[in-house]
Protein backbone atom coordinates (compact mmCIF):
# COMPACT_ATOMS: atom_id res chain seq x y z
CA UNK A 1 0.00 0.00 0.00
CA UNK A 2 1.37 3.47 -0.84
CA UNK A 3 2.75 5.23 2.22
CA UNK A 4 3.60 8.89 2.84
CA UNK A 5 6.55 9.17 0.40
CA UNK A 6 4.61 7.61 -2.46
CA UNK A 7 1.57 9.84 -1.88
CA UNK A 8 3.74 12.95 -1.54
CA UNK A 9 5.49 12.19 -4.83
CA UNK A 10 2.07 11.95 -6.50
CA UNK A 11 0.91 15.20 -4.85
CA UNK A 12 3.99 17.10 -5.99
CA UNK A 13 3.62 15.73 -9.51
CA UNK A 14 -0.03 16.76 -9.74
CA UNK A 15 0.49 20.29 -8.43
CA UNK A 16 1.69 22.05 -11.61
CA UNK A 17 -1.10 20.49 -13.68
CA UNK A 18 -4.10 21.00 -11.39
CA UNK A 19 -3.39 24.24 -9.52
CA UNK A 20 -5.65 26.85 -11.10
CA UNK A 21 -7.06 24.40 -13.66
CA UNK A 22 -10.73 24.39 -14.62
CA UNK A 23 -12.51 21.05 -14.81
CA UNK A 24 -13.94 20.76 -18.32
CA UNK A 25 -15.27 17.20 -18.17
CA UNK A 26 -15.47 14.22 -15.82
CA UNK A 27 -16.12 10.62 -16.84
CA UNK A 28 -16.73 7.90 -14.25
CA UNK A 29 -15.97 4.58 -15.90
CA UNK A 30 -16.50 2.44 -12.80
CA UNK A 31 -18.98 3.49 -10.12
CA UNK A 32 -17.08 1.50 -7.48
CA UNK A 33 -14.33 4.12 -7.57
CA UNK A 34 -16.67 6.84 -6.28
CA UNK A 35 -18.10 4.77 -3.43
CA UNK A 36 -16.70 7.25 -0.86
CA UNK A 37 -18.67 10.06 -2.51
CA UNK A 38 -22.08 10.90 -1.05
CA UNK A 39 -23.98 10.51 -4.29
CA UNK A 40 -23.96 8.62 -7.57
CA UNK A 41 -21.47 9.06 -10.44
CA UNK A 42 -23.65 11.75 -12.03
CA UNK A 43 -23.55 13.76 -8.79
CA UNK A 44 -19.78 13.32 -8.59
CA UNK A 45 -19.38 14.63 -12.11
CA UNK A 46 -21.70 17.58 -11.48
CA UNK A 47 -19.78 18.53 -8.34
CA UNK A 48 -16.60 19.00 -10.38
CA UNK A 49 -17.44 20.19 -13.90
CA UNK A 50 -16.92 23.92 -14.25
CA UNK A 51 -15.02 24.17 -10.96
CA UNK A 52 -11.49 25.48 -10.49
CA UNK A 53 -8.99 23.41 -8.56
CA UNK A 54 -6.32 24.64 -6.14
CA UNK A 55 -2.94 23.32 -4.99
CA UNK A 56 -3.06 19.65 -3.92
CA UNK A 57 -2.52 18.93 -0.24
CA UNK A 58 -1.69 15.84 1.78
CA UNK A 59 -1.77 14.52 5.32
CA UNK A 60 -0.25 11.11 5.91
CA UNK A 61 -1.50 8.86 3.13
CA UNK A 62 -4.48 11.08 2.27
CA UNK A 63 -4.31 13.36 -0.78
CA UNK A 64 -6.83 16.01 -1.73
CA UNK A 65 -7.30 18.89 -4.17
CA UNK A 66 -9.26 21.84 -2.76
CA UNK A 67 -12.05 23.18 -4.97
CA UNK A 68 -11.94 26.97 -5.26
CA UNK A 69 -15.07 28.92 -4.38
CA UNK A 70 -16.48 31.30 -6.97
CA UNK A 71 -16.66 34.13 -4.44
CA UNK A 72 -12.95 33.91 -3.72
CA UNK A 73 -13.48 32.61 -0.21
CA UNK A 74 -11.68 29.71 1.42
CA UNK A 75 -12.41 26.32 -0.20
CA UNK A 76 -15.24 24.43 1.49
CA UNK A 77 -14.88 21.16 -0.45
CA UNK A 78 -12.10 19.10 -1.97
CA UNK A 79 -11.55 16.23 -4.36
CA UNK A 80 -10.27 13.54 -2.01
CA UNK A 81 -8.12 10.75 -3.44
CA UNK A 82 -7.38 7.56 -1.58
CA UNK A 83 -4.96 5.33 -3.47
CA UNK A 84 -5.79 2.16 -1.54
CA UNK A 85 -3.40 -0.63 -2.55
CA UNK A 86 -3.06 0.03 -6.26
CA UNK A 87 -4.53 3.45 -7.05
CA UNK A 88 -2.67 5.67 -9.52
CA UNK A 89 -3.15 9.33 -10.43
CA UNK A 90 -1.78 9.70 -13.95
CA UNK A 91 -1.28 12.83 -16.05
CA UNK A 92 -1.85 12.40 -19.76
CA UNK A 93 -2.23 14.53 -22.85
CA UNK A 94 -5.79 14.50 -24.25
CA UNK A 95 -6.19 11.62 -26.67
CA UNK A 96 -3.26 9.65 -25.25
CA UNK A 97 -3.62 5.85 -25.43
CA UNK A 98 -5.85 4.38 -22.74
CA UNK A 99 -4.26 3.25 -19.46
CA UNK A 100 -5.22 -0.14 -18.04
CA UNK A 101 -7.67 -0.11 -15.13
CA UNK A 102 -8.66 3.55 -15.62
CA UNK A 103 -11.76 4.12 -13.47
CA UNK A 104 -12.21 7.91 -13.61
CA UNK A 105 -11.06 10.51 -16.14
CA UNK A 106 -10.92 14.27 -15.60
CA UNK A 107 -10.24 16.74 -18.43
CA UNK A 108 -8.69 19.98 -17.19
CA UNK A 109 -7.98 23.33 -18.80
CA UNK A 110 -4.73 24.52 -17.23
CA UNK A 111 -4.10 28.22 -17.97
CA UNK A 112 -0.34 27.77 -18.09
CA UNK A 113 -0.09 24.40 -19.80
CA UNK A 114 -3.26 23.93 -21.81
CA UNK A 115 -5.51 20.89 -21.75
CA UNK A 116 -4.50 17.88 -19.65
CA UNK A 117 -6.15 14.67 -18.45
CA UNK A 118 -5.98 13.27 -14.94
CA UNK A 119 -6.73 9.56 -14.92
CA UNK A 120 -7.45 7.56 -11.78
CA UNK A 121 -6.45 3.95 -12.41
CA UNK A 122 -6.95 1.23 -9.83
CA UNK A 123 -6.46 -2.47 -10.44
CA UNK A 124 -7.67 -3.79 -7.08
CA UNK A 125 -10.44 -1.22 -6.51
CA UNK A 126 -9.60 -0.48 -2.87
CA UNK A 127 -9.05 3.22 -3.60
CA UNK A 128 -11.29 5.91 -5.01
CA UNK A 129 -12.15 9.57 -5.46
CA UNK A 130 -14.82 11.62 -3.71
CA UNK A 131 -15.87 15.23 -3.32
CA UNK A 132 -15.92 15.81 0.43
CA UNK A 133 -16.48 18.80 2.73
CA UNK A 134 -13.46 20.37 4.40
CA UNK A 135 -13.27 20.54 8.19
CA UNK A 136 -10.53 22.92 9.34
CA UNK A 137 -9.06 22.69 5.81
CA UNK A 138 -8.94 18.87 5.93
CA UNK A 139 -11.51 16.55 4.26
CA UNK A 140 -13.97 15.15 6.78
CA UNK A 141 -12.89 11.57 6.05
CA UNK A 142 -9.31 12.46 7.00
CA UNK A 143 -10.05 14.73 9.97
CA UNK A 144 -9.01 12.02 12.47
CA UNK A 145 -5.55 11.67 10.90
CA UNK A 146 -2.63 13.03 12.93
CA UNK A 147 0.13 15.21 11.49
CA UNK A 148 2.97 13.33 9.84
CA UNK A 149 6.71 13.65 10.64
CA UNK A 150 7.51 15.73 7.54
CA UNK A 151 4.83 18.32 8.31
CA UNK A 152 6.41 21.57 9.53
CA UNK A 153 3.84 21.69 12.35
CA UNK A 154 4.79 18.23 13.65
CA UNK A 155 5.69 18.42 17.36
CA UNK A 156 8.09 15.52 17.89
CA UNK A 157 8.41 16.05 21.64
CA UNK A 158 4.64 15.96 22.15
CA UNK A 159 4.24 12.88 19.97
CA UNK A 160 7.08 11.17 21.82
CA UNK A 161 5.29 11.76 25.11
CA UNK A 162 2.06 10.32 23.70
CA UNK A 163 3.96 7.36 22.26
CA UNK A 164 5.42 6.56 25.70
CA UNK A 165 1.93 6.30 27.16
CA UNK A 166 1.13 3.35 24.89
CA UNK A 167 1.33 -0.18 26.24
CA UNK A 168 1.28 -1.71 22.78
CA UNK A 169 4.35 -2.70 20.80
CA UNK A 170 6.23 0.21 19.31
CA UNK A 171 5.57 -0.82 15.70
CA UNK A 172 1.83 -1.01 16.28
CA UNK A 173 1.99 2.46 17.83
CA UNK A 174 3.86 3.87 14.81
CA UNK A 175 1.17 2.50 12.49
CA UNK A 176 -1.64 4.16 14.46
CA UNK A 177 -2.63 7.04 12.17
CA UNK A 178 -4.25 8.92 15.05
CA UNK A 179 -0.85 9.15 16.79
CA UNK A 180 1.40 9.87 13.82
CA UNK A 181 0.36 9.53 10.19
CA UNK A 182 1.97 8.38 6.97
CA UNK A 183 3.98 5.44 8.34
CA UNK A 184 3.24 1.99 6.98
CA UNK A 185 4.83 -1.43 7.25
CA UNK A 186 7.84 -0.68 5.06
CA UNK A 187 8.99 2.52 6.72
CA UNK A 188 8.22 1.29 10.23
CA UNK A 189 10.56 -1.67 9.70
CA UNK A 190 13.23 0.66 8.29
CA UNK A 191 13.01 3.11 11.20
CA UNK A 192 13.04 0.34 13.82
CA UNK A 193 16.14 -1.16 12.20
CA UNK A 194 17.87 2.22 12.40
CA UNK A 195 16.84 2.58 16.05
CA UNK A 196 17.87 -1.01 16.90
CA UNK A 197 14.41 -1.67 18.35
CA UNK A 198 12.40 -4.90 18.22
CA UNK A 199 8.91 -4.29 16.82
CA UNK A 200 7.27 -5.75 19.96
CA UNK A 201 9.09 -3.47 22.41
CA UNK A 202 6.33 -1.89 24.53
CA UNK A 203 6.23 1.80 23.69
CA UNK A 204 5.90 2.62 27.39
CA UNK A 205 9.40 1.24 27.98
CA UNK A 206 11.01 3.91 25.83
CA UNK A 207 12.66 6.90 27.46
CA UNK A 208 11.78 10.32 26.09
CA UNK A 209 15.22 10.50 24.46
CA UNK A 210 14.79 7.07 22.83
CA UNK A 211 11.31 7.94 21.59
CA UNK A 212 12.58 11.20 20.09
CA UNK A 213 15.47 9.35 18.44
CA UNK A 214 13.01 6.87 16.92
CA UNK A 215 10.86 9.67 15.51
CA UNK A 216 14.03 11.21 14.12
CA UNK A 217 14.85 7.93 12.39
CA UNK A 218 11.31 7.84 10.98
CA UNK A 219 11.80 11.34 9.57
CA UNK A 220 15.18 10.40 8.07
CA UNK A 221 13.75 7.30 6.38
CA UNK A 222 10.82 9.25 4.96
CA UNK A 223 13.09 12.03 3.70
CA UNK A 224 15.36 9.53 1.96
CA UNK A 225 12.40 7.74 0.40
CA UNK A 226 11.03 11.06 -0.84
CA UNK A 227 14.38 11.90 -2.44
CA UNK A 228 14.30 8.58 -4.30
CA UNK A 229 10.70 8.82 -5.46
CA UNK A 230 9.17 6.29 -3.07
CA UNK A 231 9.29 2.50 -3.03
CA UNK A 232 8.17 0.37 -5.98
CA UNK A 233 8.10 -3.41 -5.83
CA UNK A 234 5.84 -3.84 -8.86
CA UNK A 235 3.97 -1.79 -11.44
CA UNK A 236 1.18 -0.81 -9.03
CA UNK A 237 2.96 2.17 -7.51
CA UNK A 238 4.08 4.79 -10.03
CA UNK A 239 4.24 8.57 -10.06
CA UNK A 240 1.98 10.76 -12.20
CA UNK A 241 4.13 10.04 -15.25
CA UNK A 242 3.97 6.28 -14.77
CA UNK A 243 7.53 6.00 -13.43
CA UNK A 244 8.61 3.78 -10.54
CA UNK A 245 10.36 4.90 -7.34
CA UNK A 246 13.84 3.67 -6.44
CA UNK A 247 13.86 3.48 -2.63
CA UNK A 248 13.49 -0.31 -2.78
CA UNK A 249 17.20 -0.39 -3.63
CA UNK A 250 18.03 1.42 -0.37
CA UNK A 251 16.05 -0.73 2.05
CA UNK A 252 18.00 -2.05 5.03
CA UNK A 253 15.32 -4.22 6.66
CA UNK A 254 12.04 -4.59 4.79
CA UNK A 255 12.05 -7.51 2.36
CA UNK A 256 15.53 -8.62 3.42
CA UNK A 257 14.64 -11.82 5.27
CA UNK A 258 17.43 -14.37 4.75
CA UNK A 259 19.93 -11.71 3.72
CA UNK A 260 22.80 -10.33 5.83
CA UNK A 261 22.13 -7.33 8.02
CA UNK A 262 23.80 -4.31 6.39
CA UNK A 263 25.11 -3.29 9.83
CA UNK A 264 26.40 -6.47 11.48
CA UNK A 265 26.11 -9.24 8.89
CA UNK A 266 23.68 -11.41 10.90
CA UNK A 267 21.02 -13.11 8.79
CA UNK A 268 17.86 -11.01 8.81
CA UNK A 269 14.55 -12.67 9.68
CA UNK A 270 11.00 -12.20 8.46
CA UNK A 271 8.39 -12.90 11.12
CA UNK A 272 4.56 -12.96 11.03
CA UNK A 273 3.11 -9.84 12.61
CA UNK A 274 -0.52 -8.66 12.76
CA UNK A 275 -1.54 -10.45 9.53
CA UNK A 276 1.54 -8.99 7.85
CA UNK A 277 5.29 -9.46 8.29
CA UNK A 278 8.07 -7.72 10.17
CA UNK A 279 11.70 -7.78 9.15
CA UNK A 280 14.51 -7.38 11.66
CA UNK A 281 18.05 -8.29 12.61
CA UNK A 282 18.09 -10.83 15.50
CA UNK A 283 21.33 -9.32 16.80
CA UNK A 284 20.69 -5.60 16.38
CA UNK A 285 17.01 -5.76 17.31
CA UNK A 286 16.79 -8.26 20.16
CA UNK A 287 13.46 -9.27 21.61
CA UNK A 288 12.88 -7.38 24.89
CA UNK A 289 13.19 -9.35 28.10
CA UNK A 290 9.96 -10.66 29.52
CA UNK A 291 8.19 -10.94 26.15
CA UNK A 292 7.19 -14.35 24.82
Amino acid sequence: MPELPEVEVVRAGLAPAVDGARVEAVEVLDARSVARHDGDPADFEAALVGRTLATPERRGKFLWIPIAEGDGGAPRRALLAHLGMSGQMLLREPGAPADRHTRIRLVLDQPRHGSVEVRFADQRLFGGLAVRPLVDRVPDQASHIALDPVDERFDAAAVARRLRRRRQGVKAALLDQTLVSGIGNIYADEALWRSRLHYATPAERLSQARALALLGDVRDVLDLALAEGGTSFDAQYVNVNGQAGYFAHSLNAYGRGGQPCPRCGTTMVREPWASRSSHRCPRCQRRPRGLA
